[in-house]
């Protein structure tokens, strides 16, 4: 399946919105709802809270619900994960549509509530609420197609009773159910009150792949039109009664405590209601609180915080370099084992040696950290672009000594996180319910991160340190692989913490190579510094990806192979990894012939079950360089969605290509240096290359597509100005080699 070229801001375009315009709000009336927990238990109720009238007698509950039906003819889909810009919203709406058979006009979907006994995510055994790791699509593939068939089979029911016929002779499409020989038809609404006092089926048959009218289509997203016209709610637009507005004072090292303030002059500015201190179990800060941001960010500057320094972390990325590159001589713990490959080694015809060398990077999503937060006699209420909502819940609770059924979350949209949202530690989150309890007294409390916040608090993707060895035969075939890995473990100390000697997400992509070697040897630092981090974009890839794909690459210049046959001849026990390098190397023209001062790069690499390879094409221009073209090919199983699966794609290889270009967090004594997008820019719209994204047929399950595509752009555009300019490029962004983009 191919993609049309085009570039992200194609995707919602006019011809879209008229059909989107027919979503619009509630009209009340009994409603049809069901739910589907990860197993089979399914069951049905009605909605009152959506201005029903009760019609249809409510029936047990076993969770909340995932779709509801409304007497006006619309498909409510509850989503339990968070649209933060990715697709999600629509993914899960067509799965449930599609079962359903819904018309695409009738759905809308809400955000679910906080409830992990309801909304666990199967991916993380339903132990957590929460999004990430790009499970949604894969998690929810059949849970939510059998919510929709369930619903289905209940209109069914209820059209059979009401007309007396065979359910058998029913057929339902496009939102309306018929019976062909008595010419009866009606629509999902004027169903919903019967169906709803139905007993409910607990075994449904699923569609047949053949028969799939929706999955698989490039319909328009659900959130298209709110987005395009402003309408969508995102935690920066809540608006409350007597809302206050919270600005931050964090502390300019790591590990700071407040020792004292004065806000003597911030309090007599016009506007402010009080300067606080707070203190969660991750930081401690001052807060302004006022009527509005700019009033507010106004008056902080006039605080004088006396920091306690005492256990504060004080050193600089040059020394924490230096210390990882020590500390990668010395054995580490083992990731991964084949064979023997230091004694392999010791046998090779060739030794290969390369180090390589990433930074820290910020999230740097457009929507800076903020979050609402109201506290009364009943418990804590939350507005929030919400990535990890149950374990935010805990954290609140824990911290303000209620119950987690007391803290009230509610899901809107993000924009953009990166994972950043997603914060093991609760650490924002935490920010705005202790402002709230400090200096709310009552009302809601809206906290806001400036853009220099967001820089400078943490938590940040870690930096990492590489060595890696190979060895090659007379033949030119790798014979050994060692790679050594050094960096913070992202697990260790939240409560994900499996207290595992190996933290898995350090070493993904790296201890599980699709490449023929016999012997091959994965080792692991994890280190404890005082710098906070946490997962980024495609997590461990992105920086395996780069060593190992720019480590093959200089193997197969070394020994004259050409980059696509030296890999294609490793690839002989992964067919589909094949298959996704040759649909690549073929739609990229690989071994054309270019112009003069273009090269090509290429890069193979799995994250998250999902195959991606990509392959540049980079110009010279003068000292500086041009990204011109990449081709994107991919397998992710069944696809849900083409266009997100592009967009996702064309989004990731944006995302990643800005970092590789110019992104690091850099400390000189324990400060950040960077401080907003000035001094840690991203990729400019003139700067976009030309992206065309393939997706590979499959009978599989989804897999994910946030992520992957992430990992390759970075190691494709290393090895396409390795081959133009003749040097190795082992240290991230490529501006500390001086390259420029241009």
């Amino acid at each position: 399946m191919k993609t049309p070229d085009r570039t992200i801001s194609r995707i919602v375009n006019a011809a879209l919105l008229p059909e989107l315009n027919r979503r619009d709000i509630l009209k009340g009336g009994a409603s049809l709802t069901l739910a589907v927990l990860a197993g089979p238990v399914l069951t049905a109720c009605t909605d009152k809270g959506a201005g029903g009238s009760g019609a249809a007698a409510a029936m047990s509950l076993a969770s909340s619900p995932f779709l509801r039906v409304d007497p006006d003819n619309s498909v409510v889909i509850i989503s339990p994960n968070l649209e933060m810009g990715q697709g999600s919203y629509t993914g899960l709406a067509t799965l449930v549509a599609e079962e359903l058979d819904a018309d695409w006009s009738q759905v809308r979907v809400e955000g679910a509530p906080a409830d992990v006994k309801r909304y666990g995510n199967p991916a993380f055994g339903g132990a957590l609420q929460g999004t990430g790791g790009s499970t949604t699509i894969a998690a929810w593939w059949e849970p939510m197609r059998k919510a929709g068939a369930t619903g289905r089979a209940m209109l069914v029911a209820a059209a059979a009773q009401n007309w007396k016929v065979p359910a058998g002779e029913i057929m339902v499409s496009a939102g309306q159910v018929t019976h062909a020989a008595s010419k009866r038809s009606a629509s999902f609404g004027e169903l919903a009150g019967t169906a709803a006092k139905l007993q409910v089926p607990t075994d449904v048959k699923l569609k047949d792949p053949s028969a799939f009218k929706l999955i698989g289509q490039p319909r328009p997203r659900v959130d298209a039109l709110a987005k395009s016209t402003g309408t969508a709610q995102f935690t920066q637009d809540v608006k409350l009664p007597d809302m206050l507005v919270a600005t931050v004072i964090h502390p300019p090292r790591f590990g700071g405590t407040v020792k004292s303030f004065d806000a003597t002059v911030a309090k007599a500015m016009p506007g402010i209601v009080d300067v606080v201190s707070f203190k969660t179990p991750v930081r401690e800060g001052v807060a302004v609180l006022a009527g509005d941001f700019y009033t507010s960010k106004k008056a902080r500057e006039a605080v004088k915080v006396d920091w306690d320094e005492t256990n504060a972390f004080v050193m600089g990325s040059d020394e924490i370099f230096a210390q990882y590159k020590a500390l990668a001589q010395k054995p580490g713990l083992e990731a991964h084992k084949v064979g023997d490959a230091a004694a392999a080694y010791a046998k090779a015809a060739k030794h290969m040696e390369a180090d390589y060398r990433f930074p820290f990077l910020a999230h740097a999503s457009m929507e800076p950290l903020n979050c609402v937060a109201q506290i009364t006699a009943a418990g804590c209420e939350i507005w929030n672009g919400d990535q990890l909502q149950t374990p935010n819940q805990g954290a609140v609770a824990s911290l303000l000594g209620i119950t987690p059924e007391q803290v009230k979350i509610n899901m809107i949209f993000a924009g953009g996180s990166f994972g950043r949202r997603g914060n093991p530690l609760s650490d924002y989150v935490l920010d705005a319910v202790a402002i709230a309890k400090a200096g709310g007294k009552g009302k809601p409390v809206k906290m806001v991160w400036a853009r220099e916040d967001d820089m400078h608090a943490g938590f940040y993707r870690p930096a990492y340190y590489h060595t890696m060895k190979a060895g090659v035969n007379k033949a030119g075939k790798i014979t050994s692989w060692q790679h050594r890995i050094v960096g913070q473990s992202i697990m260790a100390g939240t409560p994900m913490d499996s207290h595992a000697p190996i933290d898995s997400s350090s070493v993904e992509g790296a201890a599980n190579i699709p490449y023929s070697i016999p012997n091959q040897q994965i080792e692991l630092h994890s280190t404890k510094i005082g710098v906070p981090i946490q997962w980024w974009r495609s997590v461990g890839s992105s920086h395996t990806a780069y060593a190992v794909e720019c480590f093959v690459d200089d193997i197969a210049r070394a020994t004259k192979q050409d980059p696509v046959e030296f890999r294609r001849s490793m690839l002989d026990k992964h067919p589909r990894h094949l298959a996704v390098l040759n649909a690549a190397a073929e739609k990229a023209g690989w071994g054309s012939k270019l112009p003069a001062g273009t090269a090509r790069g290429v890069v193979l690499h799995e994250a998250f079950n999902t195959i991606v390879a990509e392959v540049v094409e980079v110009s010279q221009h003068g000292k500086d360089f041009k990204v011109d073209r990449v081709v994107c090919a991919v397998d992710c199983g069944t696809v849900v969605n083409p266009n997100i699966v592009a967009m996702q794609m064309e989004s990731a290889i944006a995302y990643g290509l800005s970092a590789a270009a110019t992104g690091a967090i850099t400390l000189k004594d324990g400060r950040v240096q960077q401080s907003n997008f000035n001094d840690y820019t991203v990729l400019r719209m003139n700067q976009m290359p030309k992206v065309e994204v393939h997706i590979l047929p499959s009978t599989q399950k989804p897999t994910g597509v946030g992520e992957p595509g992430t990992p390759p752009i970075a190691p494709a555009v290393a090895n396409a100005l390795a081959v133009l300019t003749g040097r190795t490029y082992r240290e991230l962004p490529f501006n500390k080699a001086d390259v420029g983009f241009v």
